[in-house]
């Protein structure tokens, strides 16, 4: 979304040689960032059905238009804010600017959609699933596409975003004048109320977490604190998300409202610099998504080693992996008390979910793999909780491409609920 005061004379390139080579540069590292990140991002979830959760599915569609914003906005932003021109012509200018709306929008809205979804999942888990369906989920990434197409290509491919303005603009520049009231409307559904919507839902989230953290003492559910830990953790994450949001998208969203009432008079140096600020909001989303949670690490290791050499690299994780979780299960095993146990039996989940991730990036047909060796033990147990049976028998691990750890001797490392 761009704008400009109104300096309306024809472009002249002011910049030296030195400065377009370094902003050019600059820029193009940006853009190959956002679109690498953001592709990634989308490969990851779409190549792993372990990541296929519903949060996941705003996650991906959120990639997916920041991943535009990288092709489609940046590059001419890009030529417009080093040279000062706009070569593409009066038509294309209104696409481009169209385009910005529109993918810049629905990159917030899915922002507020990850923030209701959690909300649901931390405050109301029990109906999380009946509430977040995939019919539903489907209906809000709609949603999020549908509305910022609405208030993009129509009011300005048809001028309605400058009714009133009477402004001539040069063919060789591209400046996104508004009316005072398309001004405050967009802002404040492209804006205003997705940031309403995460402040609420993060500030219920953050009561609720540490309601429960109250509440859940040594005689709860082992599982249930399994679960809150890590829905706080993720409640965390998706705050430091949006804090970043808030700081790269507010000075913008502020100075659109404001320009048109002091008559345009803002300087372009300043429009370009909170413009592409906006932008690398999308720049961050994949990097902050890769660095706070453990499976999109794992997935984007395997897909960058196997663009860049073609590797299947579930191999190299699983030494990793397994070496860990055994280290785990010998920890837990030393103690036999209910929370050591319970440690146990995530770590054979751990395990069981890189089974799958193996078995998804493996180039060889249904097999079985040597993993490692497990000392012997028999072990029952039948604690009154939610894990009612756990059974470890030896011999040797292996891994199977239909996701179980079996035993040679046939029997099957389980963990009913």
């Amino acid at each position: 979304m761009d704008n400009s005061s109104l300096e309306l004379e024809s472009c002249t390139t002011m910049r030296n040689q030195f400065s377009r080579i370094f902003l050019y540069s600059f820029f193009t590292i940006g853009i190959v960032s956002t679109v690498v990140g953001n592709f990634l991002v989308v490969l990851s979830i779409a190549y792993f059905k372990q990541l296929q959760s519903p949060t996941n599915c705003f996650v991906m569609s959120l990639a997916v238009a920041d991943c535009f914003v990288g092709l489609v906005v940046m590059p001419y932003s890009m030529i417009r804010t080093v040279d000062g021109c706009w070569y593409f012509g009066s038509l294309f200018c209104k696409l481009h600017s169209s385009l910005d709306v529109m993918l810049c929008t629905a990159s917030i809205f899915h922002l507020s959609c990850i923030a209701f979804d959690r909300f649901y999942a931390v405050c109301n888990p029990l109906i999380y699933s009946l509430k977040m369906s995939q019919s539903r989920v489907a209906l809000l990434i709609t949603i999020c596409w549908a509305v910022p197409m609405l208030i993009s290509f129509g009011p300005i491919m048809l001028d309605l975003h400058i009714a009133g303005v009477d402004i001539r603009i040069p063919e060789d520049l591209c400046v996104f004048l508004v009316s005072r009231i398309y001004a405050v409307m967009a802002s404040l559904v492209a804006f205003y109320l997705p940031m309403a919507i995460m402040l609420v839902a993060y500030w219920k989230i953050f009561k609720a977490a540490k309601r429960q953290a109250l509440q859940i003492n040594s005689s709860k559910k082992i599982r249930h604190r399994i679960s809150m830990r890590r829905e706080r953790k993720a409640a965390k994450t998706l705050g430091i998300i949006m804090g970043v949001f808030l700081i790269f998208w507010m000075p913008f969203f502020t100075l659109n409202i404001v320009d048109p009432f002091i008559g345009y008079t803002t300087k372009v140096v300043v429009w370009d610099i909170f413009l592409w600020l906006g932008y690398i909001n999308s720049s961050l989303n994949p990097f902050l998504y890769g660095f706070f949670n453990r499976s999109f690490r794992r997935a984007f290791l395997m897909n960058i080693k196997q663009l860049l050499w073609g590797l299947s690299s579930h191999e190299d994780l699983s030494s990793s992996t397994v070496s860990s979780a055994l280290h785990c299960l010998r920890h837990s095993l030393s103690t036999l008390s209910v929370g050591a146990l319970s440690l146990m039996y995530s770590c054979i989940l751990d395990v069981s979910s890189w089974i799958v991730a193996s078995t998804l990036t493996s180039p060889r047909p249904p097999s079985l793999r040597l993993a490692y060796s497990l000392r012997v033990l028999d072990l029952g147990w039948n604690p009154p909780c939610m894990v009612r049976s756990f059974r470890v028998l030896t011999s040797v691990v292996c891994i199977s491409s239909f996701g179980h750890l079996i035993i040679p001797a046939g029997y099957l490392i389980t963990g009913s609920a």
